[in-house]
């Protein structure tokens, strides 16, 4: 069987069965590596990605539960080459260690920013609060979405 669906903007058909999980037909038919494997139970947020603009878990989805969707991975934040203001705050701002949490972080903030442009320290952290960080790098990662919060108004004006 066949499942359509467009994936970072570009319309795809994936010749998989729709009960194939989306992080695996992400990562081993679309070459896509962002999202990671974590837990494998949608608790960790490493295998985040952007579905119709909202943050989903991956390893938990299957293919049938997207189709004609938009899915958006962290490779596809980057436009013509350019790096979204959201990855390059978490540059700026050292927002990672080992890089285990950095997909679903950055993945996770873009929804944020989406909805909250101007977020509190306190919204900042319950939004990321499904975002597991094992390396403690939660003050570089907060700082991150406070730059790039800053930056996608600074964009905007």
């Amino acid at each position: 069987m066949s499942v359509c669906l467009t994936i970072n903007a570009e319309p795809r058909t994936l010749d998989l069965p729709p009960d194939t999980p989306l992080l695996m037909a992400l990562r081993n038919d679309c070459a896509l590596n962002g999202p990671k494997y974590g837990c494998g139970l949608g608790e960790c947020g490493t295998c985040a990605v952007l579905i119709d603009g909202l943050v989903a878990r991956a390893c938990v989805l299957q293919l049938c539960d997207v189709e004609g969707r938009h899915v958006t991975t962290l490779e596809g934040l980057t436009t013509q080459g350019q790096l979204h203001p959201v990855q390059v705050a978490f540059i700026e701002m050292a927002g990672a260690q080992c890089g285990y949490c950095l997909n679903g972080m950055i993945v996770t903030t873009v929804a944020i920013l989406n909805q909250t442009p101007d977020p509190s320290e306190a919204q900042i952290r319950d939004g990321l609060r499904f975002n597991l960080c094992r390396c403690g790098a939660h003050l570089e990662i907060v700082a991150a979405v406070r730059l790039a919060a800053r930056k996608l108004r600074e964009a905007r004006v």
